[in-house]
C-alpha cells in the first residue's frame, strides 16, 4: 500500500526523546518546550511562539485573547477541516461560513468584501451584521493545502472593517506570501503538528504573535491560569493546553528536517503537475502569485471522484476526497453561509488527496501519477501493484 501522508522521522527524534526520558523532563516544563518555541520563532520570524497541546487548541487560546464574546460572529472558510468552526462554538459565538475561489481553494476576498459592505455597519470601530445586530468579532481564514490569499488585501479589509484577524496556519509551516511567513500577518497564527502535517509531535501547536501581551496571556492560559509558581493560586479560568517535553523534544528534531521536508513537498508537487499536464479532466489548485506554497497536501479535482477512489484502493493506493463542507455538516447546517455559486460544495464533491509522504519513492510517484492518468484517460488500467 502506497500511504496518503505518514511522518517523516530520520533526524534526532530518538535522541531527543531519549534525553527526556533519561532526565526525567518529560511534562510541560523542560528545555525542549523552550527550544522548540525559539526554532519556530526563528524560523517563521514571529516575535514569539507558545506551544500548545494540538493545533485546536491554538485557534480556541487565539479567540480568547482577541476577546472573541458570546454571540459574535466569526468568518471562517467553509472549505476547511472541522476544527475551524469547532472553535468558535467553543466560545459561544457563530461562524459565518465563507465560500472559496474554485482555483485556489482559499476564501474569496470579492465575496467577503461585498457581504461586508452590504450586510455588516461599522458601529464604535466593529463591524455589525445588520440583520441580527451581532458583532463579525474576527476573519480566521485558512492556508488551504499550503496556498495563501492576497495577504495586503486580507489585512486591508481587517482594518477598513474592524476585523481580528487570527490565521490558521495549520496546514501551512514552511509557506510564505512575498517573503513573509504564513501566520505572521495577523494577530496571530496557529500552527498544527498533528501526524500528517509537514513536521509532527504527534499531536501538538503553535501560536505564533508579534504581540507580548498576547504571548504572555496565551501561555497564562494554557498553564491552567497559573499566577504563582509556589501556590496554587488561579487568577481566571485557564486550560490544561500545554505542550509536553516528549512532544516538543520530537518537534525539535523534526524542525531540523523542516528545510529538506518543504523541498520534497515542492518537488512532488511538481512531479504530479508535470504528469497531469495535458490529460483533459485533471484540474490542480492555483498557487497565488508571491507564494511559495509548502504544498502540505496535493489535491487533484476530477469528475469522477469516488470511482477513482476506489480504483486507487483497488490498486493499493491510499487518497481521500477533501473535506465536507462546513454547511453540511451536521453542527454548523444551520448558520449563515455567504455564497453566490457555492464553489466549496463543487470543489468537496470533485477533490481528492494524493499520496504526498515526504518519504514516498519516486517510484512510488509514478505508480500513482500513472494510476490516475490511466483512469482519466479511460486507457487500460496498469497492473496492480
Amino acid at each position: 500500500m502506497i500511504p496518503l501522508c505518514v511522518p517523516n522521522l530520520i533526524g534526532n527524534e530518538w535522541a531527543y526523546i531519549k534525553d527526556c526520558l533519561d532526565t526525567n523532563w518529560v511534562s510541560a516544563t523542560g528545555q525542549y518546550v523552550n527550544r522548540f518555541e525559539k526554532a519556530l520563532a526563528d524560523y517563521t520570524g514571529a516575535r514569539y511562539a507558545v506551544a500548545v497541546s494540538s493545533g485546536t487548541t491554538a485557534l480556541h487560546i487565539s479567540l480568547l485573547v482577541a476577546g472573541v464574546q458570546p454571540g459574535d460572529f466569526v468568518i471562517v472558510p467553509n472549505l476547511t477541516f472541522v476544527a475551524t468552526a469547532n472553535v468558535v462554538t467553543y466560545m459561544g459565538a457563530r461562524p459565518l461560513l465563507l465560500d472559496i475561489d474554485p482555483d485556489t481553494y482559499l476564501p474569496d476576498l470579492d465575496l467577503l468584501e461585498d457581504f461586508l459592505e452590504t450586510q455588516t455597519r461599522l458601529l464604535n470601530g466593529v463591524s455589525v451584521h445588520t440583520k441580527t445586530g451581532c458583532p463579525v468579532r474576527a476573519l480566521m481564514p485558512v492556508h488551504t493545502l499550503g496556498n495563501m490569499v492576497q495577504m495586503e488585501r486580507m489585512l486591508a479589509l481587517c482594518d477598513r472593517f474592524g476585523l481580528t484577524l487570527i490565521e490558521d496556519t495549520a496546514e501551512a509551516l514552511g509557506s510564505f506570501y512575498k517573503g513573509q511567513h504564513a501566520g505572521t500577518f495577523g494577530r496571530m497564527g496557529c500552527l498544527s503538528f498533528n501526524g500528517n502535517k509537514i513536521i509532527t509531535t504527534g499531536s501538538g501547536g503553535i501560536i505564533l504573535t508579534n504581540n507580548e501581551a498576547d504571548a504572555r496571556r496565551a501561555k497564562h492560559l494554557t498553564m491552567q491560569a497559573k499566577a504563582s509558581a509556589v501556590e496554587y493560586l488561579h487568577d481566571e479560568v485557564g486550560y490544561n493546553y500545554r505542550l509536553v517535553n516528549l512532544l516538543a523534544a520530537m518537534g525539535l528534531a523534526q524542525m531540523e528536517s523542516l528545510p529538506d521536508f518543504v523541498r520534497r513537498k515542492q518537488a512532488i508537487n511538481q512531479y504530479y503537475l508535470d504528469a497531469f499536464a495535458g490529460i483533459e479532466g485533471i484540474r490542480c489548485q492555483r498557487i497565488t502569485d508571491g507564494v511559495s506554497s509548502n504544498y502540505w497536501h496535493v489535491v487533484i479535482c476530477v469528475s469522477r471522484r469516488d470511482e477513482l477512489l476506489t480504483y486507487l484502493a483497488e490498486n493499493n493506493v491510499e487518497s481521500r476526497p477533501l473535506w465536507i463542507p462546513m454547511n453540511r455538516l451536521p453542527a454548523f447546517r444551520q448558520d449563515r453561509y455567504i455564497s453566490r455559486h457555492d464553489h466549496t460544495g463543487r470543489i468537496a464533491q470533485e477533490g481528492i488527496m494524493l499520496p504526498c509522504s515526504t518519504s514516498i519513492s519516486d517510484a512510488d510517484l509514478e505508480t500513482v501519477s500513472s494510476l490516475v492518468c490511466s483512469f482519466c484517460t479511460q486507457l487500460t488500467p496498469v497492473h496492480a501493484r
